[in-house]
């Protein structure tokens, strides 16, 4: 919305008495008056009607409320060699501890994620766009718990961009509720410093931290 949308939306607001005003010397503070959102609660929501529209507003709440986490980081790096590292299973079950990725990698193509040795499938998801090598995002739904399975689909998305010999990386993990289970983004630290130091320097990373990985 512009400046000037906002202001005629407030003043609307105000007008029907909705929201209460206090001139606080250059500023205009806004406040929601409560006595006539009661009024208006009461006249159109009755005793029958009530628990229905409050489990309605708390599943809108619930789905709206969604929480993103943001990593960043610069890789002495070429975006083609950073796609590659990103997109290839081998590669990729270097810095991940372990876990091999594999997919197609094109719109609509299945993404899993699961433990060689086993075949035990760790996450699942689809890949919603794929534009090499500058941005890649799929789905996620990770399997490896019961608590982890219960927090549903989130979504990842790899953003890459060029900056003089090496690369700007971006990691954005959303669609997250809020107070969804760590497990499911804690890891990204330890898994974008893995891809890091396998592409600055060949070696794998072997900090405690990553330990419990292997």
């Amino acid at each position: 919305m512009t400046r000037f949308g906002v202001m005629k939306h407030l003043r609307l607001l105000e007008e029907a008495g909705l929201v209460a005003t206090r001139r606080s010397g250059r500023e205009k503070l806004h406040f929601l008056n409560p006595v006539p959102i009661r009024l208006i609660h009461d006249r159109w929501i009755d005793k029958y009607t009530e628990p229905w529209a409050a489990v309605l507003s708390d599943l809108k709440q619930r789905l709206e409320d969604t929480v993103e986490k943001v990593y960043e980081l610069y890789i002495h790096t070429t975006p083609e060699r950073l796609w590659e590292a990103i997109t290839d299973p081998e590669i990729r079950s270097k810095y991940t501890f372990g876990a091999q990725v594999d997919s197609v990698w094109s719109p609509g193509s299945r993404l899993e994620m699961r433990v060689p040795s086993t075949g035990t499938v760790l996450a699942e998801g689809e890949v919603l766009e794929a534009d090499p090598p500058r941005r890649l995002v799929h789905t996620m739904t990770a399997l490896w718990s019961e608590d982890v399975q219960r927090e549903g689909v989130s979504r990842v998305t790899w953003t890459i961009e060029p900056v003089g010999d090496s690369c700007h990386l971006t990691l954005t993990h959303d669609q997250l509720r809020e107070g969804a289970n760590e497990e499911i983004f804690g890891g990204w630290p330890m898994i974008l410093s893995g891809l890091k130091t396998w592409l600055e320097t060949g070696r794998l990373l072997t900090t405690p931290g990553s330990q419990m990985y292997t």
